[in-house]
């Protein structure tokens, strides 16, 4: 029989010693979240750290049967601690839990078991979740930081999709990015004092926002326009995904990601799934509708800020996501991604962005269900969507991952030569 093993346990004095790393997924949201933790009084770090040494270091201390997120976030972690930076006796680890049947939700467990075969017993680990599945009395998440945390996300959110659609055209190179620097500083200073993520003050900070890039001087051109799906870490971060955007972008394309607050609506919304289709507690109704409709305001807010000029396109809100999954895939199917996966390649094909990577870890089981498995499907409906699954995996070669986005891209280019034929003629 085994036996539990105690994990050192995050304390109110560590916030004032300690270090906080926790690893890159998405660049804009999490570089706000940065500085929104440093602001509350804890000193984070956002690990940056790439190279075959964090996918060696993964697999030396991850099964390599758990998944590609898995090893790749703790392969990071692990060798930011080997590398010398950091002081193992000062410093913290942070990763999220989101408590459901995927993978994803024994991470935390399963960093803590590499921790303790690394050397590294005492690193504390704190699961960062709305669920109370851990216990760490330092690393508290009161109303005012749920806000600029949830305020993150929302303005990360506009903040790539609007730079995704600017960044293609812009005359002069790099002010794209240099908007969105600026930004962050600015949002950040705001937080530091407490203003930016009331809904009046993110209503005024997201017209500015939008405002801004529509100033940016730009030149229209016929571009491939691609969307990017699948499993959350590997779509989002460039570590796990071999600098799929910046791919891309070399290949000339105008790129359209999936925000987060679809994500964090998806998962507020599915335990009303649960409630709708199995029955259950009256709480749970109460807490996760008053969590959806809070974001829902959010999601509100930024839909609206892009639609304020006619050359940005407005991604689908989450109501009408839902409805694209309708007749493609059930609503109770909700692990992972889930349906939202599906629901968002219907979306990107019906938005004009209908050249697709769907972005899967090698054995995502939810992913090759919702993702690979769902393609045909959403071809059906949307006979001219392009659409190619990627798989990501230590033993992948990337050289054979970008030939097949150019075989797809190949197809998109003959296709967008076509039409811009046909509007000519």
């Amino acid at each position: 029989m085994s036996t539990r093993v105690p994990h050192p346990v995050f304390t109110e004095e560590m916030r004032k010693t300690h270090t906080i790393l926790f690893p890159n997924m998405v660049d804009i949201h999490f570089r706000l979240l940065q500085n929104v933790l440093e602001q509350s009084g804890y000193h984070a770090r956002l690990l940056t750290n790439e190279g075959s040494q964090v996918s060696s270091t993964g697999q030396k201390y991850v099964h390599n049967d758990t998944c590609y997120p898995a090893l790749l976030t703790i392969g990071q972690m692990i060798s930011a601690l080997e590398s010398g930076g950091y002081d193992p006796d000062r410093t913290a680890l942070v990763l999220p839990q989101t408590g459901g049947g995927c993978r994803a939700s024994n991470y935390v467990s399963l960093l803590r078991k590499a921790l303790r075969d690394a050397g590294y017993p005492q690193v504390p680990v704190i699961s960062l979740n709305l669920q109370g599945l851990d216990d760490s009395p330092g690393f508290k998440i009161t109303l005012p930081l749920l806000r600029k945390m949830l305020a993150c996300m929302a303005y990360g959110d506009l903040l790539m999709i609007l730079a995704n659609q600017v960044r293609p055209y812009e005359l002069q190179s790099g002010q794209t990015d240099q908007l969105v620097d600026q930004w962050i500083r600015e949002l950040s200073g705001q937080f530091e004092t407490g203003a930016g993520y009331d809904l009046h003050a993110m209503k005024r900070n997201d017209g500015l926002i939008a405002r801004s890039f529509h100033e940016v001087p730009i030149r229209r051109v016929p571009k491939v326009k691609t969307g990017v799906v699948g499993e959350i870490y590997v779509k989002y971060s460039a570590l796990a995904n071999n600098h799929l955007e910046e791919f891309l972008r070399q290949q000339d394309c105008e790129i359209m990601m999936p925000g987060i607050m679809q994500f964090l609506l998806y998962a507020a919304d599915m335990p009303l799934e649960d409630v709708r289709l199995y029955g259950g507690k009256k709480s749970t109704q109460v807490l996760n509708g008053v969590m959806l409709t809070y974001l829902t305001k959010y999601e509100s807010l930024v839909m609206d800020a892009i639609g304020l000029y006619p050359e940005f396109t407005v991604p689908a809100r989450y109501r009408r996501l839902k409805e694209l999954a309708g007749g493609l895939i059930g609503t109770g199917c909700k692990m992972g991604e889930g349906w939202l996966l599906t629901a968002e390649m219907a979306e990107l094909a019906e938005s004009g962005y209908g050249n697709i990577v769907c972005a899967q870890p090698f054995g995502c089981l939810p992913n090759h269900i919702a993702g690979k498995a769902m393609i045909a499907k959403v071809r059906r409906r949307y006979p001219e969507a392009n659409i190619v699954a990627i798989d990501y995996d230590p033993g992948a070669a990337r050289v054979n991952q970008e030939n097949r986005i150019k075989l797809m891209l190949s197809i998109a280019r003959e296709n967008l030569q076509q039409h811009t034929a046909a509007a000519g003629d």
